[in-house]
């Protein structure tokens, strides 16, 4: 058998003092000389001892972790780069606090607020992100019964006073729909996200807003589930329109790239032919072809912020709200001046890039 590993009795006859003394050191309570410190903490290092994560929690009633319950479908979530990106701004956070991220994914609201529940009875947390927020959200009033700390990734609706981390995402369509409307398109569609959500909504809005105020058609809009096969789907409705757009903002990059990949098989050039959008400025819109023009967010530090922000709620009972840099507009190769006018496909463009819903439904 190997070597009896150290143990914190071990440290404190090293130390010369007792167990209860490593113990308040190794937890950053005070009350301690600064030298007595200083000598258990050398104890502690020569004999390569370190505190059991489980022993810790018991003394200082504290998980060392943080919950994140995601309520999509598992595949919507391997989709969307953003959740990835937002997952490593927290752990990069939480990994030099010594803490660690409990993430549940969910299909339904019953399993959600069953999830949020559980992680908070057993004690299994010590606060958690909410993402995703929906309108008349629940997951509030249930934190606020079961009296665990909560941060939200957007504002939450009246009443609520959780700490929020937010970005404005409202100048970003405008801004899109402006560069489109400067480039000269007077069609516009759009593929929005699920309305249910706080964010889906507001970005449709946004949207809807920008186009009355050029003054244009606002009729071109299909709202989805934010996942690449909705857009897709979007995408062939639009285009098969009679009069379809010469523009298409997407709610988000990945139904973007759908939509692109359904417009270069239909035989349309992009952007000659259709222009397009997306939003959040993912790694891979850089890397399609043409690369996407699209609206930048920061999922990292997203994450980053979110993760500061609960830690603070914990250990101080407030925090305040964060304001992140707001969404931008970044043009790329996707967008260009329309190649068609009057609704009509430019010549060239061979009959079934035109499309009617039985050939590429």
């Amino acid at each position: 058998m190997g070597a009896r590993k150290p143990n914190i009795s071990d440290v404190a006859r090293k130390a010369g003092v007792s167990n209860g003394l490593v113990s308040f050191v190794v937890n950053n309570r005070p009350g301690v000389a600064p030298e007595t410190r200083q000598r258990i903490l050398d104890a502690a290092g020569e004999l390569g001892w370190r505190p059991s994560p489980s022993a810790r929690s018991l003394s200082l009633k504290t998980s060392f972790a943080l919950g994140l319950v995601i309520r999509r479908k598992e595949d919507l979530i391997s989709a969307d780069p953003f959740f990835p990106a937002f997952i490593a701004g927290l752990e990069s956070v939480l990994a030099s606090e010594g803490r660690v991220l409990v993430l549940s994914v969910v299909s339904d609201v019953a399993a959600e607020l069953r999830t949020y529940r559980t992680l908070a009875e057993d004690s299994r947390v010590d606060g958690f992100i909410l993402t995703d927020l929906q309108h008349n959200d629940t997951r509030f009033k249930l934190l606020e019964e079961l009296g665990v700390p909560a941060v939200a990734l957007g504002r939450p609706g009246e009443g609520v006073t959780v700490p929020c981390v937010q970005l404005d995402d409202t100048r970003g369509i405008a801004g899109v729909v402006e560069h489109l409307v400067g480039l000269g398109h007077t069609r516009i569609g759009h593929v929005a996200g699920d309305p249910a959500m706080v964010h889906g909504g507001r970005r449709r809005e946004s949207f809807d807003a920008a186009i009355a105020e050029a003054g244009l058609d606002g009729t071109l809009v299909i709202e989805t589930d934010f996942s690449a096969g909705g857009g897709a789907e979007a995408t062939r409705r639009l285009l098969d329109n009679p009069h379809p757009p010469t523009a298409i903002v997407y709610a988000n990059d990945p139904m973007a790239v759908a939509g692109l990949g359904v417009a270069q098989r239909r035989g349309l050039r992009v952007p000659d032919d259709l222009s397009i959008t997306g939003f959040d400025g993912t790694d891979i819109s850089g890397y399609v072809f043409p690369a996407l023009t699209t609206v930048t967010s920061d999922p990292v530090e997203w994450g980053r912020v979110a993760a500061r922000t609960l830690l603070a709620y914990i250990a101080n009972g407030k925090a305040d709200d964060v304001e992140l840099p707001p969404a931008a507009l970044l043009i790329r190769e996707s967008t260009s001046p329309p190649a068609r006018h009057d609704g009509a496909f430019p010549a060239g463009v061979p009959a079934s890039a035109r499309g009617t819903a039985a050939a590429h439904k």
